[in-house]
């Protein structure tokens, strides 16, 4: 798929958030480079695409919880001569319910996902941004990043070293050219619950936003080189309020909103 179009690579691309961003990315021109688990969902997305905005895609099934599947990826794109202008770390799920209870493979396979996959990628496709001197990240952390979590306490963990982790080298990647955005959304409506088995978790009982404003608040803030977007002001106000709670009472309060009704 060689093009003259930017390219971004879109991670979890098959739905939710990653689906949002793909379509606002072809929106503006870009060519773009889809990879999920779901091979089916992502020729339907890039037809799609294709069909509306006459879109450029190359599609890569990968699941990110195998180790190997980041440098896969990588390759694939190298040997299909694609210049990655902007890589998208959006996949990641989530586990739910107390962490001595938990599926030991399901835990360590976030862990792949959310933290290893993630910062590996972006180690694979950094160095070539650095190179033209240009480049965008973005990062789709979680409103988790700011609080320990009881009942999804390696969740909140990995997004809080997401979060840490884009900050960094955000500042790091000043001089090159290249920027690094945090998106950190709170509810959202991606099927993100489902598959963490939290449908009654009265996290989800309030107002939950939808994938398409979060991924466009994401879009927007990547496209300015921000490095953080907090989408929504009552997620706003509840990532910034934590602070100035006493550090000992957080995790029971978290544990409230996350315990099923």
């Amino acid at each position: 798929m060689n093009t003259t179009q930017p390219t971004a690579l879109i991670t979890g691309a098959s739905g939710g958030i990653g689906l949002e961003l793909a379509k606002l990315f072809a929106r503006d021109g870009y060519a773009l480079v889809l990879a999920a688990r779901s091979e089916e969902a992502l020729k339907r997305l890039a037809g799609e695409l294709e069909t509306t905005h006459g879109t450029r895609t190359l599609i890569i099934p990968a699941d990110l919880s195998d180790p190997a599947a980041p440098a896969q990826l990588f390759e694939e794109t190298e040997r299909a001569g694609i210049t990655v202008d902007v890589l998208v770390n959006n996949a990641g799920f989530a586990v739910f319910g107390p962490f001595a209870e938990a599926d030991a493979k399901d835990t360590m396979d976030m862990i792949q996902v959310n933290v290893n996959a993630l910062t590996h990628l972006t180690r694979l496709y950094t160095p070539g941004m650095v190179a033209r001197r240009g480049g965008r990240i973005l990062n789709v952390a979680s409103t988790a990043a700011f609080q320990p979590g009881p009942l999804m306490a390696v969740y909140f963990a990995t997004k809080a070293f997401v979060l840490s982790f884009s900050e960094a080298i955000a500042h790091e990647l000043k001089p090159s050219g290249v920027t690094v955005t945090a998106l950190c959304p709170g509810p959202t409506k991606t099927g993100f619950e489902k598959r963490a088995k939290m449908e009654g978790s009265k996290l989800f009982q309030g107002r939950v936003m939808a994938a398409a404003d979060a991924a466009r608040a994401g879009y927007e803030a990547l496209m300015k080189g921000e490095p953080l977007v907090i989408p929504g002001a009552g997620n706003r106000l509840l990532a910034s309020s934590v602070r100035f709670m006493p550090r000992r009472l957080v995790p029971a309060l978290v544990q409230k909103f996350q315990e099923k009704s």
